[in-house]
């Protein structure tokens, strides 16, 4: 039979062991979350060309309506750090993170935009067509300035994704 002093030393023993099979719960279930969010784009969304020409015109019209729809969540400069931006799990899209904007097409830019996905609301009914055009150049400035050549391409090297 156990002695006082033996169970009072097994009972703290106990609880860490279940504390620290709680965390590593936690850890699996985020891990394992994180993969649900995949945002799946049809090919012929993904094939999508720009018809909006890079324009001073365009960018300054697309940073009125950043600022209006996105710029609460995305951020100003589109770092995904919005006023709105922790309160979404999914956290929004850092568009200034070459590495995961590196080989997002304009049409799938276009097709997320337009279509949203939970918390990210559907535009293609709040934004004309052109508008979202728009935003998809504006987008793809927060990257690095774009010239004229290099705006026209569908898959810069350095593109971005909501």
């Amino acid at each position: 039979m156990k002695s006082s002093a033996e169970r009072k030393t097994a009972i703290p023993k106990i609880l860490f062991v279940i504390v620290l099979a709680a965390i590593a719960i936690a850890i699996a279930y985020a891990a394992l979350r994180q993969r649900d969010w995949s945002w799946p784009v049809p090919e012929e969304a993904k094939q999508l060309k720009n018809p909006v020409q890079p324009s001073a015109r365009a960018l300054e019209a697309a940073r009125g309506v950043y600022l209006d729809k996105c710029a609460q969540c995305h951020g100003d400069t589109g770092k995904g750090d919005g006023r709105d931006a922790a309160r979404h799990d999914p956290r929004p899209a850092d568009f200034t993170d070459i590495d995961r904007m590196r080989g997002i097409t304009d049409g799938e830019l276009f097709y997320k935009i337009s279509e949203g996905k939970k918390p990210m609301p559907v535009f293609k009914t709040r934004l004309t067509e052109e508008q979202r055009w728009e935003l998809v150049l504006l987008i793809h400035s927060f990257i690095a300035p774009r010239g004229p050549e290099s705006s026209t391409k569908n898959a810069p090297a350095a593109s971005g994704e909501p």
